[in-house]
């Protein structure tokens, strides 16, 4: 039987962590079914060097936005700079954006400012919007739904580890919710409920590395090639077999980026 293939929809590839063996972390990813992975830009002014990446190995996309943690530090983004890069063929989602009050609350009224960019470039280039929310549930859910009244946008709630209100909302506007390590760790029983009681179809797999390494990895640095251990996990979440989980979570990575289907 041929090995299940599975994509990792959120790593960061252009870290330092990586520098000395991309094309190895990239080899073992491919090795392990890894076969797409999307690797995110969190500041604007370092696109051209995740695009570079993107560009040097054909199993890897890209996504680009200014991280909620790292706005009040940047240029804030203007929706045209967001469609204007997203014309690169493997540009296929904008983001990361979102909110994040558990570390840079002093910032909100910018980060809001920003995702509301963000959403505004997503509803015109039909891109998935890529959300990072923590510490921040009420407003996020506030804007999404805001946003969505004035006009429909895709999205993905990247390394959902919020609560299952946030989780019923985003799902409630046909939104999706994606497992990473977090939902692999012993003590994340309720993190792993709130997935259960979600649609199948609208649940996607990632690693966020170099962050957050599932077990049996746990405290190292993560990469691409770990997305079958959460994946693993997802499947018994789901009371599927690693295969069926892995074909419906490709399938609905190949739904929402749809830029990045084969």
């Amino acid at each position: 039987m041929t090995q299940a293939t599975i994509v990792d929809s959120h790593c960061h590839l252009d870290f330092a962590d990586f520098d000395t063996e991309r094309d190895d972390v990239i080899a073992r990813a491919i090795a392990a079914g890894v076969t797409r992975m999307v690797t995110i830009c969190t500041k604007l002014r370092l696109e051209p060097q995740v695009r570079a990446i993107a560009d040097k190995y054909p199993s890897v996309y890209y996504a680009a936005g200014s991280h909620p943690m790292s706005v009040a530090d940047e240029p804030l983004a203007t929706a045209d700079e967001l469609i204007a890069m997203s014309k690169h063929p493997k540009f296929v989602g904008i983001g990361e954006t979102g909110l994040d009050y558990h570390y840079t609350a002093e910032s909100a009224d910018l980060q809001k400012q920003s995702l509301r960019v963000h959403i505004a470039a997503a509803r015109e280039t039909k891109l998935p919007l890529i959300i990072h929310a923590r510490a921040a549930d009420d407003d996020m859910t506030q804007i999404l739904r805001e946003e969505f009244s004035n006009g429909a946008y895709t999205c993905v709630m990247h390394c959902f580890s919020s609560s299952a209100a946030l989780g019923q909302a985003a799902l409630d506007l046909g939104f999706y919710l994606s497992m990473s390590g977090i939902a692999a760790f012993p003590k994340s029983q309720e993190l792993r409920d709130i997935f259960a009681s979600a649609p199948a179809d609208r649940i996607l797999v990632e690693t966020d590395s170099p962050y957050l390494a599932p077990p049996p990895f746990r405290g190292r640095r993560n990469e691409p090639a770990y997305t079958a251990h959460t994946a693993k996990v997802g499947a018994e979440v789901f009371g599927l077999s690693y295969e069926d989980f892995a074909k419906q979570t490709t399938d609905n990575f190949d739904r929402l980026f749809w830029k990045a289907k084969p």
